[in-house]
């Protein structure tokens, strides 16, 4: 199984695990949004919001990118 350890999120360090399943479901979410001018809110631990500009949100849609070309 592939799995990805997501360990900063803004200035938060955070350490989540993802595996492919749940790093696409993260990625259609965000490109379907990413031309929301508000930008969108992300939960780190199940409970500490953390909100990302329009530009945060394309740069992790990129970050996330690279991470999927490593699973394929």
């Amino acid at each position: 199984m592939n799995e990805f350890s997501l360990q900063k999120v803004k200035n938060f360090e955070t350490e989540s695990v993802l595996n492919e399943d749940q790093l696409n479901n993260i990625y259609h979410y965000l490109k379907k949004h990413q031309h929301e001018e508000d930008g969108q809110i992300i939960t780190l631990y199940g409970q500490m919001l953390v909100c990302l500009a329009k530009n945060e949100v394309n740069q992790l849609i990129v970050d996330l990118e690279k991470v999927m070309s490593l699973y394929h």
